[in-house]
């Protein structure tokens, strides 16, 4: 089967986010490339359909249906930001920072610190879920109008 050229674009746009995601990690050299790391693997395991990108100038992004969240290295910290945080369930309370908005939270990891794999696993599933709902509502709202 053929693909589109948009298609083949897309690939090729996907690809070499994954290869700068790649790269950021091997050039941090440190605890936060390991980190980033482990979390890129978490993520990848909970959503096996999950697109990599690479936005602003150099932010690992996750998304599948919308943005699910970035992966920043700070000096003291890998910060996961989660698009729509503030929506999500969060029973293991693992977002400990950007609490005050309305929209987004996000996990800071410091060097040494202990990831909820299994927590964080079912908050990616969450962000997911949510992405998808949302976007079917907003088909089914177009639909209705058109």
């Amino acid at each position: 089967m053929k693909k589109s050229a948009g298609a083949a674009k897309e690939g090729k746009a996907i690809d070499d986010a994954s290869r700068l995601i790649d790269a950021r990690i091997r050039e941090l050299k440190d605890w936060r490339g390991e980190t980033l790391a482990r979390v890129r693997t978490l993520i990848r395991q909970a959503d096996p359909d999950v697109v990599e990108e690479w936005k602003w100038r150099g932010v690992p992004v996750w998304s599948h249906g919308g943005i699910i969240c970035t992966g920043e290295t700070y000096k003291a910290v890998v910060k996961l930001t989660f698009a729509r945080g503030a929506a999500l369930p969060d029973p293991s309370g693992l977002f400990n920072s950007s609490l005050e908005g309305n929209t987004r939270r996000a996990i800071d990891i410091p060097e040494g610190g202990k990831i909820n794999e299994k927590a964080l696993q079912a908050l990616i599933r969450a962000a997911v879920a949510q992405n998808l709902s949302v976007r079917a509502a907003a088909g089914a709202r177009n639909k209705k109008s058109a």
